[in-house]
């Protein structure tokens, strides 16, 4: 049963069963380029990974970065989702596609189900994202949810810059 749901897409926790999805994910040009290389070898690492950080991380803090697939046929496109990373005072929002499924409004209509659910259902008071200077696109869905650039630093090593989008609290 989906987390949650977009017009177009499913949220899932990811699953031991999903290794070979991520391994491909996190193989990718783009997810080496933004995010780094996990150093993955095979399907065991992808499923320690999953088992260790994605599995671990929704049942101590009741959110995780989740698959997102195609709500049409069930493919797996991504991960969307929500990451609480030491170097941020705010919960970060997290996103990675298939290259072959970048360019279709995919990512923005995750970042905004994962950003409302955040709001909503999490009651978070802020949420934060990261991006690597130069991914203009990523810049961009980060933007239509609402954040704005409120740094340009290094962020776990990395020349990154940091969006912040806070919700209004109720009076």
């Amino acid at each position: 049963m989906p987390v949650l749901q977009s017009a177009r897409l499913d949220f899932e926790l990811l699953q031991e069963s999903d290794a070979a999805f991520f391994f491909e994910l996190v193989g990718e040009p783009g997810w080496i380029a933004g995010i780094g290389d996990k150093g993955f070898r095979d399907l065991d690492d992808a499923r320690r990974e999953i088992r260790e950080k994605y599995i671990a991380k929704q049942a101590e803090q009741g959110f995780s970065l989740y698959r997102i697939s195609l709500r049409a046929d069930g493919s797996p496109i991504g991960l969307c989702g929500l990451v609480s990373r030491p170097s941020l005072p705010h919960v970060d929002l997290g996103y990675a596609l298939l290259s072959r499924y970048t360019g279709q409004g995919y990512a923005q209509e995750a970042a905004l189900a994962v950003r409302d659910f955040a709001r909503d259902v999490l009651q978070l008071p802020a949420l934060m994202g990261i991006v690597n200077p130069e991914n203009r696109a990523s810049q961009k869905v980060l933007e239509k949810t609402g954040m704005r650039c409120i740094s340009r630093a290094e962020v776990d090593g990395k020349p990154t810059w940091t969006y912040l989008l806070e919700f209004s609290t109720p009076a």
